[in-house]
């Protein structure tokens, strides 16, 4: 007896996995260099891969008329879960990585990927989606997790990475090309030119900075008075205003009276165990007469992934005046993890602060 779906979930499934893989993802995604982790999002590959090329097989009837009917009912659920749950992920760790004001072009794409499915019926314009929507969660995994296990960053690595996937994408397409010719014959030059054009558009994302710095993430970013580091234990004394958690308005952007230690921005940076780089804080000032940021200071410090809970630096100026200020968090090309903005206000002394340990 032949099963149907409900008409909601036949039309809407890609959306719906995305919505149930993305709250499973939330709750068992934890940092990218978890071995459970890559192998949640292995399987997302590997399922994806598997359901694509099975579920056109059975299209074309490749296993015979029962196996055939069967495998295509289960693939077609299992190919947008598993694209469904890679592109959830992916959206978890890219937010988490870079900050959303500067990322959201690229985290608009996989939305826009996402969406899709909602808009394309036709069967050939299916096919094609389907491979395209491979292919960025494909091209997004690979970049994500080769500087996991390689321990490099960069950009020769994001490109590599690209070519890999691509790789991986036109080995697809020939087992579909051997397993439906004439229906990849008829949408061979469309599909050819999404995927080569996206892989085109994702690199330009890259060189303009608009994709996170995976697999960098900024776990905290605060600007205090003062922060002292004490070598013999590594920890740090920060001291600081404390803001009631009520507003919210001056949690976002806070307003600093400095001391005669001046005005420091603490960050704690995670980077895979294998990951060694530089971190730059950039502090700009913002010229209201001009209307527009003026980089003033610009200190770098190295990371590395050896520190389980997070590199965590400081940077601190004494050069300053009363206004809009901003601190950015930065990788070596520029591509930004996080920014504070602040206010300072020289006309009074800073109110009793508060000192911690970390």
């Amino acid at each position: 007896m032949r099963i149907e779906l409900p008409r909601f979930i036949r039309h809407h499934w890609l959306t719906v996995a995305f919505v149930g893989g993305f709250i499973s993802d939330m709750i068992l995604l934890n940092q990218i260099d978890d071995v459970i982790d890559n192998l949640i999002l292995l399987f997302y590959v590997v399922l994806a891969t598997m359901s694509l090329i099975v579920f056109y097989a059975s299209i074309a009837e490749r296993f015979g008329e029962w196996w055939s009917h069967k495998l295509y009912q289960i693939t077609q659920l299992t190919l947008p879960y598993a694209l469904g749950g890679l592109f959830s992920g992916m959206l978890i760790f890219y937010g988490r990585s870079g900050d959303i004001a500067a990322s959201w072009p690229f985290l608009l794409f996989i939305i826009g990927a996402i969406l899709g499915n909602e808009f394309i019926r036709d069967r050939g314009r299916r096919l094609v989606f389907n491979i395209l929507a491979y292919f960025i969660g494909l091209f997004s995994y690979l970049v994500l997790v080769v500087p996991v296990f390689t321990g490099y960053i960069g950009a020769w690595v994001f490109v590599g990475t690209g070519l890999i996937a691509l790789t991986i994408v036109y080995g697809v397409i020939r087992v579909l090309a051997t397993i439906i010719p004439h229906y990849m014959q008829l949408e061979m030059r469309h599909m050819v030119f999404m995927i080569f054009g996206t892989f085109v558009m994702l690199n330009g994302l890259y060189f303009m900075n608009l994709i996170p710095p995976i697999p960098l993430s900024l776990k905290e970013l605060t600007i205090v008075q003062s922060v002292i580091r004490f070598p013999d234990t590594g920890q740090y004394e920060i001291k600081y205003e404390p803001i009631p958690w009520w507003n919210i308005m001056a949690q976002t952007r806070p307003t600093i009276h400095p001391t005669n230690t001046g005005i420091s921005c603490f960050t704690n940076v995670f980077a895979p165990a294998k990951i060694n780089t530089d971190i730059y804080h950039q502090w700009d000032f913002y010229n209201e007469a001009e209307g527009k940021w003026q980089e003033r200071f610009r200190y770098a410090y190295p990371i590395t992934g050896a520190a389980t809970d997070g590199y965590r630096g400081y940077t601190t100026t004494n050069n300053y005046q009363s206004g809009k200020w901003r601190c950015s968090v930065k990788n070596e090309r520029g591509q930004l993890l996080g920014h504070k903005v602040f206010y300072v206000d020289m006309s009074e002394a800073p109110g009793e602060l508060t000192t911690r340990l970390e």
